[in-house]
């Protein structure tokens, strides 16, 4: 900054600038700008994401346009984050080398994508199939992303692309897993959406992978949602938080699917 001395806030304003005019600020760069160490900058991140004013990814920031996201989708981020967050780092446990992914737009999953490796990213050792706009933002930052978006309609409060032309592009592939969060789930309905085009979605994405992966925090057990995804039968594993119904839990591991409490 030519040896100008910037306060605290001139310095987050100016980063704030600089989102505004590229969309995207790298900590490298902002390191090399303001002269500040690895630590200070995340810092100033973390705090102008606490504000609702950035969000954080790998390497940076972006913006939080909350124009881009209906508010049905932001009050979900913010719900039971860090039973999430530890869903997330158990499910890519599961995820093998070259392994092709259908990931759903469930938020937890997106807590999941937001925790992968920077190495095991960016040498994109695996393939990535998504109708998840949040998805595509996080994973499209990547150094070296193999990413497949799939193309519909764009339903903002779910951040999903939905309908037709998306569920036909499902048909042609095939995934070793399919990884599914869900708005309830009883051992009777299964898990269920809200909605019926991502409840749709959902269930092709199950057909077409060999392993189903279920992520959901505790929350969701024992309520029903308005439209049935998959039953409990087409569950392979299902990773929610240890304050999980000990009735559904059991539940579950009769019908011989493995459960992960974390």
């Amino acid at each position: 900054m030519n040896g100008e001395i910037l306060t605290t806030e001139d310095r987050r304003n100016l980063i704030l600038r600089r989102l505004r005019d590229n969309r995207v600020v790298h900590t490298t760069e902002l390191m090399e700008e303001f002269s500040l160490t690895d630590t200070s900058v995340r810092r100033d991140l973390k705090i102008l994401e606490q504000q609702g004013l950035v969000r954080r990814v790998r390497g940076g920031a972006i913006s939080a346009n909350k124009a881009q996201q209906g508010p049905m989708l932001r009050e979900r981020m913010q719900q039971y984050v860090q039973e999430k967050q530890r869903i997330g780092r158990e499910a890519l446990r599961h995820i093998k080398h070259n392994d092709i992914l259908m990931l759903d737009t469930g938020t937890t999953i997106l807590h999941m994508a937001r925790q992968i490796p920077e190495a095991l990213g960016s040498a994109s050792g695996f393939r990535i199939v998504t109708n998840s706009i949040p998805l595509i933002e996080e994973i499209g930052l990547w150094a070296a992303p193999k990413l497949m978006v799939l193309g519909g309609i764009y339903l903002p409060d779910m951040g999903a692309i939905v309908g037709p032309d998306m569920v036909e592009q499902l048909k042609r592939i095939s995934a070793q897993c399919a990884f599914l969060g869900c708005d309830g789930f009883t051992l009777d309905g299964g898990i269920t959406s809200t909605h019926p085009l991502v409840a749709e979605a959902g269930r092709i994405m199950a057909s077409r992978a060999e392993r189903v992966i279920v992520l959901a925090d505790s929350s969701k057990m024992g309520r029903a949602g308005f439209v049935p995804i998959i039953p409990v039968e087409e569950i392979d594993l299902f990773i929610t938080d240890k304050a999980a119904s000990e009735d559904i839990v059991g539940g579950l591991q009769q019908k011989d699917v493995e459960v992960i409490l974390v």
